[in-house]
């Protein structure tokens, strides 16, 4: 790994192991291809490990999802396609691989988890946040289409129209709302010890078998489907005149 994800090991309550993912990027954890390239190889490690239960953690941010000055660096450059080519379908199969493995995944999220990065967050079984998390899709201010789920999984967990309404108003849902919609089950001033316990309380073979039967054969093909279907638009909105000009007034907005 190139440091910027760390992992290790931690013993849950009653000596329990847990592999604990964490992001150290700069820029927010931004998800940049060497980021969503550690991420793989953390989950790698895990399945090579054994460990039926995994804990992921960002930094003040859990992340902001990608970096749109890299984006736009690569579309004033007319490489657009091949930067979303080294991002985006390694994040869609990061976010299939977290549903899809024999591992109890839980996520501990602070500040912001906005455009891809949150998918992280969709794919995880458990969730806590601290009371000032929020999740924001972002999409329709850059231009560009959906990614990690928004479309693929989100509405397999909310429903369609709640998932679409959220990503065409590009509301900013707060720590309490992601706990009404059912995406974190608890909201804790100290996530990441409240995502832990919520880990050790459950019995891993019990989770595991729930965690199989909502994601059958047949739903893990729908939103490997969907996921592959993000990808396209994704690719072909990307390169668009609009698109540049969104992302250069969103970074002098920021800037």
């Amino acid at each position: 790994m190139s440091g910027l994800v760390f992992c290790d090991q931690i013993d849950l309550a009653g000596g329990e192991p847990c592999f604990r993912i964490t992001m150290k990027a700069p820029r927010a954890n931004a998800l940049e291809p060497g980021l969503l390239r550690d991420l793989h190889q953390a989950f790698d490690t895990l399945e090579k490990s054994g460990v039926r239960k995994a804990l992921i953690l960002g930094g003040r941010n859990f992340s902001t999802g990608g970096d749109v000055s890299r984006f736009h660096e690569a579309a004033r450059n007319g490489r657009a396609e091949q930067y979303a080519e080294a991002v985006v379908p390694v994040l869609q199969d990061l976010i299939m691989r977290m549903i899809a493995m024999p591992a109890v995944i839980a996520s501990a999220v602070r500040g912001a988890a906005t455009g891809g990065a949150a998918g992280i967050l969709f794919a995880s079984g458990i969730a806590a946040a601290e009371p000032g998390a929020f999740v924001q899709p972002y999409y329709g201010v850059m231009g560009f289409a959906p990614d990690g789920g928004w479309t693929a999984l989100l509405p397999e967990l909310i429903g369609a129209g709640p998932a679409q309404g959220w990503l065409m108003a590009n509301c900013r849902h707060g720590a309490g709302e992601l706990q009404r919609l059912g995406l974190v089950q608890a909201v804790d001033a100290d996530p990441e010890t409240r995502a832990a316990e919520l880990l050790g309380s459950i019995d891993a073979g019990s989770a595991l078998a729930a965690k199989s039967l909502v994601w059958n054969g047949e739903r893990l093909a729908r939103v490997r489907a969907g996921l592959d279907a993000e990808t396209a638009a994704f690719r072909t909105l990307i390169g668009r005149q609009d698109t540049q000009s969104r992302m250069a007034q969103f970074l002098q907005s920021t800037g």
